[in-house]
């Protein structure tokens, strides 16, 4: 049962809820309707029958149609990571934002509304609602900022040093394009820009930006996220964002193309995976387009024959934020292709993708492409994906397939979201554009504009640019003299300037060590975790001791499958033994590579790292020392460091490196803490990667009408395909509990391993509809691509007429107005609506003088002195709003008077009642009055 902070009374009008959809679209009344809804914002709270919302929440609709909006006192800008609405810790779905970009509705189906809990709007983890804003000044404080450290060594090959080619550039415009899901077409716009007199064909680099404003009015601050763009506005050029980027990489011999995606961003509300697949669509279908101009170079547009001929062999996709979720699945999809129903682009594949890399990426499936290398860049002031949620990118590759592709993530301290692009920065973009990052209580230590470690717009994009061309380099050019940059060896690149750049690594010559999980046992001074569980107990890291990239929330919770070692200590901490359930080689390696977490602004976290083999005999490596970054309580930084230990001393002490069972950390020096993600054999080098057959996952939705009668059964849409047999986490809600169930299947194509029976029951009352969700994650052997589907009942009965009839309409003062609402027929679903008080025309009205001020109180928040007629109390209109509960047909609606001693005249209500249809539109209904007579 999900609580409200501001409630009052009862719960008796509570709404019920399943599983809400977080995917119907929503619609606000149009323009022409003489007068919407009430706006929260003008109070401090709304009512849904006897329970007071908190400030600048409300419920609008009727029946299925009721959906809980938040309002915000301006305009959320457009970002990359998804609005959500929670209740304490549970999500209670993702909202769509309505056309005035304040607003944000989200379906009620059957959630329940009680006093007590916390409504929370978050995007990317970040608070959005005034209590999380007004909070984050009495958040605690982490650890004093540290005395920035000395400056990494330099890396002796910088990637960031533009080549000997001079540079041509152009545009190119295609017929628009339609894809699945979205009802407009989509542009086929593009930005190239590559290399003039580069020898034979040059490999390519594809950029597609993220999810931002599509639209905008020249000479204003108007921003839309719509599409097409309304008569008199001009589409936002992201697609331009990334010249300086592209410049860089034609100068070394890469033909650049960076895609138009406003087509998808003013679409992808209500798609079920934020545009994933659209995105990786589109890039297929340029890609399509850029191997016939390559077979064919005199069909291509200028802009393409002025530049050097493109080599589709070699081809780096660079994607942010939603675009690079979108690129990761366009990698994905190359190797493993989609359902066709699902997917925009039918031809042969005729390219290979060597590499990806994400610039503050959304995951929203947490389905990253195993066998492509990747560098993720983790903006630390990002301020939309604020969660860092890309981290999954390196994270949830681990035991997915063969390990050889390298895995980078790369912390840049100081960098905020927007600025990598320069279409998205101020100064630079053409369209209004604003620092993504905010504090709104004054100064933030570490992300502030002007503190040391904030970046500025031309420092973050040359870091970007560099680290870019840095995987470039790698990853197509197979160039490892710059692998130090990017996989935790510690090297910094010079052009980068002043920006401090962290990375890790998993896969390459790594060999899998200690990865927690459970196949792993942990005695002495720590204790296994849980990445993801509300029970603290069990979880690494309490949400008030700040946030983890390594920890980012997907659908469930708790969430098997995902682990690590905390360990925390006073004085010199006792050894802590990690235990494989089978010994571990680490023959062949060089060192111990571990990634492990501390505070952010500790310093000086002390770790003796020793190994002993399957006989007992026991070998120490060495001491390490681990730093945390600067952080705030703004910022995901409990991000783990790479630190290594030689393993010469085990080798000396005789310890057979091919069976290695127990790995022992014992910290050092005062009290501290720290977590450990994982262990891994490491030496030097890149090796080749060979995809390795996998077998694909993709769950579909099936949406069926409830029927009047009997119980039909269904099965939620899976699709299998690939090669070969592997592993997969199932994860199926219950419906009307807070509970996800969970279970391990393996799948082979072909055959029907994953079975999710749901029962439909028909009837004839109208009720909500009812959404059984399922989702998957890959575990061995498998890629995922729809990781969310399952079974919508649609109800197919119409909702029942509403009519007022008169309590007590002409009573004396000190009595109460009371009306009751009937129904026609009782329904399955609450049925809520709203009386709105009219302007008296004939005498005088009803005053805030004349009601009992508790009352007004607990309905709108204040006391207005000096009174105001009741219609006139809200700015947007004064709403009484009512609910009958699921199974009756009446509520009462009651306005309790004063006595007061002067005498006057006969005061009067006037009020209409007003329910919503199936596209939010208000529907009126009866007019009615009330009287109020004197005492006296």
């Amino acid at each position: 049962m999900i609580r409200v902070t501001r409630g009052v009374t009862t719960a008796a009008a509570l709404l019920a809820l399943t599983a809400a959809s977080p995917w119907p679209a929503s619609a606000q009344p149009s323009p022409g309707t003489p007068r919407t809804e009430p706006s929260p914002s003008a109070s401090p709270g709304s009512r849904l029958g006897e329970l007071t919302l908190p400030e600048g929440w409300q419920v609008t609709g009727t029946g299925a149609g009721r959906q809980l909006v938040w309002t915000a006192p301006e305009r959320v800008p457009a970002g990359d990571a998804r609005v959500e609405f929670h209740a304490g810790d549970r999500l209670l779905g993702r909202p769509l934002a309505r056309p005035d970009g304040r607003s944000f509705a989200l379906p009620l189906g059957a959630i329940r509304l009680d006093e007590g809990t916390e409504l929370r709007v978050t995007a990317g983890g970040r608070r959005l609602d005034a209590a999380g804003r007004a909070g984050a000044a009495t958040e605690r404080p982490l650890a004093p900022a540290a005395v920035p450290p000395a400056p990494l060594p330099a890396n002796p090959v910088d990637p960031g040093v533009p080549g000997r080619y001079r540079t041509v550039s152009g545009e190119y415009a295609l017929s628009s394009v339609r894809l699945p899901g979205l009802p407009q077409p989509v542009e086929m716009r593009a930005t190239v820009v590559g290399p003039a007199g580069a020898p034979g064909k040059r490999p390519v680099a594809l950029f597609l930006h993220g999810r931002h404003d599509t639209c905008y009015t020249p000479g204003t601050e108007d921003l839309r996220i719509t599409w097409p763009c309304p008569a008199g506005t001009r589409p936002i050029p992201s697609e331009q964002g990334y010249l300086r980027t592209q410049r860089l990489l034609a100068s070394q011999g890469y033909v650049t193309v960076s895609i138009a995606a406003n087509g998808i961003n003013g679409q992808d509300g209500d798609l079920e995976d934020a545009g994933a697949q659209a995105r990786s669509s589109l890039v297929r279908l340029h890609l399509a387009r850029w191997a016939d101009w390559s077979a064919h170079r005199a069909s291509a547009p200028a802009a393409v024959r002025k530049t050097a001929p493109a080599d589709l062999s070699r081809v780096l996709l660079v994607g942010h934020s939603r675009g690079g979720e979108g690129v990761n699945r366009a990698a994905l999809d190359s190797l493993n292709p989609p359902p066709a129903a699902q997917d925009g682009y039918r031809g042969p594949v005729r390219w290979k993708i060597r590499g990806n890399v994400l610039i503050g990426p959304t995951l929203f499936g947490q389905n990253p492409a195993p066998d492509v290398p990747s560098t993720t860049i983790l903006p630390g002031c990002d301020g939309d994906v604020s969660d860092l949620q890309g981290q999954i990118y390196v994270d949830g590759t681990r035991g997915v397939s063969k390990g050889a592709a390298l895995h980078s993530a790369a912390y840049v301290v100081g960098a905020n979201h927007n600025f990598f692009n320069s279409e998205w920065t101020p100064g630079q973009a053409k369209a209004p554009a604003m620092d993504d990052f905010s504090s709104d209580d004054g100064v933030d230590p570490v992300c502030s504009p002007g503190t040391a470690t904030r970046l500025t717009a031309t420092q973050q994009q040359a870091a970007g640019a560099t680290y870019i061309a840095a995987s470039a380099r790698l990853f197509v050019g197979g160039d490892d003299a710059v692998r130090p940059l990017l996989d935790g060896t510690g090297r910094r690149a010079p052009s980068a300037g002043p920006a401090r750049v962290l990375t890790h690594a998993v896969g390459a010559h790594r060999t899998p060590a200690f990865v927690p999980g459970s196949s792993v046992t942990v005695s002495g001074g720590g204790r296994l975790c849980a990445q993801i569980d509300p029970d603290a107990a069990r979880a690494c890291l309490a949400p008030e001791e700040g946030s983890s990239p390594h920890f980012a929330h997907w659908e469930a919770s708790p969430e098997p499958g995902r682990d690590a070692v905390a360990v925390k200590w006073t004085g010199t901490g006792s050894p802590v033994a990690v235990r494989s359930a089978r010994p571990v080689s680490l023959a062949g390696a060089e060192s111990l590579a571990l990634r492990v977490i501390v505070p952010p602004n500790s310093t000086g976290t002390e770790l003796d790292v020793a190994v002993t083999d399957a006989s007992g005999r026991r070998a120490a490596l060495g001491r390490t020392r681990v730093d945390g970054l600067p952080g705030s309580p703004r910022t995901a930084a409990y991000w783990s460091r790479e630190v290594r230990v030689p393993l010469a001393a085990a080798a000396r002490a005789g310890v057979d490196l091919k069976r290695i069972g127990t790995l022992e950390l014992t910290p050092r020096g005062g009290a501290g803490s720290a977590w450990l993600m994982d262990a891994w054999g490491w030496r030097p080098g890149t090796p080749a990667v060979h995809p390795a057959p996998l077998t694909r996952v993709d769950l579909g939705r099936l949406t069926v009408a409830e029927g009047n009668s009997g119980v039909r059964t269904y099965r939620v849409p899976v699709t299998v395909s690939g090669r070969g047999s592997g592993q997969v986490r199932l994860f199926v809600p219950v419906p009307g509990t807070d509970q996800v169930t969970s279970r391990t299947v393996t799948v082979r194509p072909g055959r029907h391993d994953i079975d999710v029976p749901v029962e439909v029951r028909g009837n004839t009352r109208f009720g909500y509809d009812v959404w059984h969700d399922a989702f998957v994650k890959a575990v061995r052997g498998t890629v995922v691509g729809a990781h969310r589907g399952g079974v919508t009942a649609r109800n197919d009965d119409a909702m029942p007429t509403v009519r007022p009839t008169p309590v007590a309409d002409d009573v004396t003062e000190g009595s109460a107005l009371s009306w009751k609402v009937t129904l026609s027929a009782p329904a399955d679903a609450d049925i809520s609506g709203e009386i709105r008080l009219k302007p008296v025309t004939d005498g005088p009205e009803l005053s805030t003088a004349d009601v009992d001020p508790a009352w007004l109180e607990a309905q709108f928040g204040s006391v207005p002195n000096p009174a105001r007629p009741l219609s006139g109390l809200m700015e947007d209109g004064t709403s009484l709003w009512f609910s009958v509960p699921a199974g009756e047909t009446t509520a009462q609606v009651t306005v309790p008077t004063v006595r007061d001693e002067p005498a006057e005249p006969t005061e009067s209500l006037r009020a209409q009642l007003f329910t919503y249809d199936e596209r939010w539109e208000p529907v009126p209904g009866p007019e009615f009055t009330g009287r109020v007579r004197d005492a006296a």
